[in-house]
């Protein structure tokens, strides 16, 4: 999908300054660039791969910033490849930048508190023109989850700080966009009850399609269901991480054991939403048999996707600062690390070896995504979820990850 952070920062860019976009999942970045300035947007998992590009444009005689979780919780790391870091989001320092680095005065460290006031986002979409961009197209309506997850980095960049743009200006921006198949990229939508059933009501009748992450406790909410479904969504990823109630608590989750899983995943299916579930192998209570016990629950509630991960801590996560307390942690910057694929366990689970954890998520994966059970799932969907839409949707969706995760898993970062 269109990477928003630089339709944000296209939005705020003086009229007077020319910008130019690559974006690496769709195409070459060019070897050399003829330009004053050079933005990248920086992941944990894509940090290896941004450092290398950043040298390569340092040694051109080119000036650097980089922005982006990994590097407001790692800026010193950040800045022995860059000569600006950005941290926390960009929109109100993006000009100060753009000026500092015209007149030669670029700082290292820039800062943006969290929160701030959406309603003056303007996302400036025509970078994207031209790219090869799928047919979903990601639109953001708040900022920040209200939960606090032992393993989520979202509490860490946000902290408390909660914050939504204006509901008519989203919708009037989703109905202005070519696309009527939408995803709203929102970490939690539901993290304020009434701002989303105003938004609901804007988006009902726009003849939009689109899905959403979501908290399961959404669905102790009947009408609220009832009308994310008739406001046209057919998809939601649900976090339900672990099987283990034990688990729950460890990751800060408790909140979960409140909702009996089959029961919230039903109430969902009613209503033709499907579920895209995800779920975190490797807290203390996971064995050698929660693998096939959780691809067993997903193909028995008609689970139309699921993210199988290993877990995984992400810097400034309570996860990792309480694995590294406990020496538990294979490397100490897993996402550098030569020998570090993507999918592979960085640290000692306590009821699993580490190939085990490493293996049994890529074995439920295939599980999951065998050509058998993907059939499966388009041909004897969940019930409620059965029109041509829901279907043509399933088989996509299904397809796509089978193959991302075949390019994907094991493969060295950068």
């Amino acid at each position: 999908m269109e990477p928003l952070a630089f339709a944000v920062l296209k939005g705020v860019t003086p009229e007077d300054v020319e910008c130019e976009f690559w974006d690496e999942k769709i195409e070459p970045v060019p070897q050399s660039l003829k330009t004053d300035l050079v933005a990248l947007t920086v992941e944990t998992y894509t940090a290896r791969r941004a450092y290398r590009l950043a040298d390569r444009f340092r040694a051109q005689g080119l000036k650097v910033v980089a922005g982006g979780y990994h590097p407001t919780f790692l800026p010193q790391e950040a800045l022995a490849h860059v000569d600006a870091v950005v941290c926390g989001d960009a929109e109100t320092v993006w000009p100060q930048i753009v000026n500092d680095a015209a007149r030669g005065r670029l700082q290292s460290v820039y800062r943006q508190p969290p929160g701030g006031d959406m309603s003056r986002l303007r996302y400036d979409r025509s970078l994207f023109s031209g790219k090869r961009y799928g047919k979903v197209t990601p639109v953001q309506f708040s900022r920040g989850c209200r939960f606090a997850c032992d393993f989520c980095s979202i509490h860490a960049f946000y902290g408390r700080s909660l914050t939504h743009r204006a509901v008519d200006q989203l919708v009037a921006e989703a109905c202005s966009l070519r696309s009527r198949y939408l995803f709203v990229v929102d970490d939690n939508l539901f993290v304020n009850p009434a701002a989303l059933r105003e938004l609901l009501g804007g988006l009902r009748g726009c003849g939009l399609r689109w899905g959403c992450q979501i908290s399961l406790d959404v669905a102790a909410d009947e009408s609220l269901l009832r009308a994310l479904a008739d406001a046209g969504c057919v998809a939601a990823l649900v976090g339900f991480e672990s099987l283990d109630g034990a688990n729950l608590v460890q990751m800060r989750k408790k909140w979960n054991t409140r909702h009996p899983y089959s029961q919230a995943i039903a109430r969902f299916h009613a209503h033709g939403m499907m579920i895209y579930g995800s779920f975190i192998f490797g807290y203390d209570q996971d064995g050698p048999d929660v693998f096939a016990r959780t691809v067993d629950f997903a193909l028995e509630n008609r689970l139309f996707l699921v993210n199988f991960s290993a877990l995984t801590p992400t810097p400034a996560s309570a996860l990792y600062a309480r694995l590294e307390q406990e020496q538990r942690l294979l490397y100490s910057h897993w996402w550098l690390e030569d020998g570090y694929g993507y999918g592979d366990a960085v640290f000692r689970p306590a009821g699993l070896s580490v190939e085990q954890l490493t293996q049994g998520c890529r074995w439920a994966r295939s599980q999951f995504y065998s050509y058998s059970n993907i059939a499966g799932r388009v041909l004897w969907p969940a019930q409620g979820c059965g029109s041509l839409r829901h279907r043509a949707i399933s088989l996509a969706a299904n397809l796509t990850s089978r193959r991302t995760l075949d390019r994907k898993l094991g493969r060295p970062l950068g």
